[in-house]
């Protein structure tokens, strides 16, 4: 197993641990038992067009944080999502927006972004921003990632990050998640059960 998978494994294990921990135990505003993921953002979407958080609502989101040079965990858990939204009922289908969130907004730009996320589903959105915007919205849902410490290179280096897809509901408020393992009818009969009710 490589270093970087290693780590990768390992960040996503604590993460999801500590949401379900928080969730368990009642964490969230006001202690209703609903986990602090989520928040404020800004960043520019494969269009150029500039998102927030609330651009979203009125959608179901299922959010993968990840980054287009990935090797393999990110366009897993991306053709996991696709594959998980083509088995759904058409109108289902259309209640729920795939939402990609860069880690690496340095080389994801909006162009490269763009026919990035053309290769997944077509509702798929992907989002890039600055430094700074990026690192507010990890923030906002709790992800880790950094870049790569075992390479010297500046355009050909790895980042690691956890990764979880968040499953939010239409007031951008937490549902539950699943990791880039999950087989596509799992993840389909779950968003069946959280959201076809």
């Amino acid at each position: 197993m490589r270093p970087y998978q290693t780590i990768l494994i390992f960040t996503t294990g604590i993460i999801v641990i500590a949401i379900a921990v928080f969730v368990f135990y009642g964490g969230g505003p006001g202690g209703r038992g609903v986990a602090a993921i989520g928040g404020p953002f800004t960043l520019t979407d494969q269009t150029g067009r500039t998102r927030t958080e609330k651009d979203l609502n009125g959608s179901y989101n299922l959010i993968y944080f990840g980054y287009t040079f990935c090797p393999d965990v990110c366009p897993t858990a991306l053709q996991v999502i696709s594959n998980a939204m083509d088995l759904l009922e058409k109108d289902l289908q259309n209640s729920i927006t795939p939402i990609f969130i860069t880690v690496d907004p340095t080389r994801d730009t909006v162009e490269h972004l763009k026919s990035y996320v053309e290769n997944f589903h077509p509702r798929m959105i992907g989002l890039t921003g600055t430094e700074v915007e990026i690192a507010k919205a990890a923030r906002a849902y709790r992800v880790f990632y950094s870049k790569s410490e075992n390479t010297d290179d500046t355009t050909d280096y790895l980042m690691d990050h956890s990764s979880i897809v968040f499953l939010m509901n239409p007031e951008g408020v937490y549902m539950t998640h699943f990791t880039h393992t999950i087989k596509p009818e799992r993840m389909a009969e779950a968003l069946k059960r959280e959201i076809g009710k």
